[in-house]
């Protein structure tokens, strides 16, 4: 795969709920909205899209659905990732046959493995595909960071390791990596409020939890990033900041669900516990957000 193609926006894309079952009606239309805009991807069944509570029949569907929604126009870089290897290999070999363009691969959290499990579960992985991978350190949710060295060291042996969504919060990790790595690997944000930040350093766009709700707005600012226009970029930045934080006052997803249904765009904000429904303080703050955001007619339900 071309690396540009991963630089830009990918959507983590939410998964829609009601009564209990994914919406797949809802999904279905949301990725119809993803493909109108300028957005590069969509990632299912990542930490917005609820993987860890997705039975593997609803996960494996879900990327399904993503991907012949997607028809090609759109990267679908698949959430596979967990914290049994084999669980994790059995979620990517299914979505690889299932036709995933590339792989989002979580560090395994919870077990806490040291850095040299992590590079023994990252090389498991990367032998079981030839397509793109997409290494994920979020230590907030995970426990640990994929250290730079490992990422070097995965890089090396395995071309494909391509890309690193970086959720750390630190933009000297993006620059750290980058001098550390060969030119084509790509740093992409994990954070929508440090997506500018990290730019900066020579990330190359964003996994974005905003372009759920204003896909333009996310794309246009990294765009303008890419080509090196700051001054503008920053005033989308600062002037969107707000959103940008807000959108995690509760546990992701629930805040951008919550703001989605709001604006009907999916039915229901439903959440599958252990996750709930944002709190009354924290809705009449989404509520207030809501109020101010504009969304296309045509995504109203």
């Amino acid at each position: 795969m071309d690396k540009n193609r991963l630089h830009g926006v990918h959507t983590a894309l939410v998964t829609p709920m009601s009564d209990g079952a994914v919406a797949y009606a809802d999904l279905e239309r949301l990725i119809e909205r993803q493909l109108e805009t300028d957005v590069s991807g969509i990632v299912p069944c990542g930490t917005t899209g609820e993987s860890p509570t997705l039975s593997e029949s609803e996960h494996l569907q879900v990327i399904r659905t993503c991907i012949d929604g997607a028809n090609g126009k759109s990267l679908v870089i698949a959430g596979t990732g967990a914290n049994s290897t084999t669980e994790a290999l059995s979620l990517t070999q299914a979505a690889d046959d299932a036709g995933a363009d590339a792989f989002l691969l979580v560090a395994p959290y919870y077990n806490k493995p040291s850095q040299e499990g992590l590079f023994a579960h990252f090389s498991a992985l990367a032998e079981s595909t030839e397509k793109p991978i997409v290494l994920y350190s979020i230590p907030s949710r995970c426990g640990i960071e994929i250290s730079t060295e490992v990422v070097c060291r995965l890089r090396e042996k395995y071309p494909h390791v391509c890309a690193l969504k970086e959720a750390g919060g630190r933009s000297s990790k993006v620059s750290e990596t980058l001098i550390s790595i060969d030119e084509d690997f790509v740093v992409l944000s994990g954070d929508d409020g440090l997506t500018l930040p990290f730019m900066a350093c020579g990330a190359k766009g964003v996994v974005s939890v905003a372009s759920n709700l204003v896909p333009e707005l996310v794309t246009e600012m990294v765009n303008l990033a890419l080509v090196g226009d700051y001054e503008r970029a920053r005033k989308i930045h600062l002037s969107n900041y707000q959103l940008f934080t807000d959108l995690f006052c509760e546990p992701n997803p629930v805040p951008v669900k919550t703001l989605m249904q709001m604006k009907g765009m999916i039915e229901s904000s439903e959440v599958r516990s252990p996750l709930i429904a944002a709190s009354s303080a924290n809705h009449d703050l989404l509520k207030g957000l809501g109020e101010k955001l504009s969304i296309p007619e045509r995504v109203v339900l």
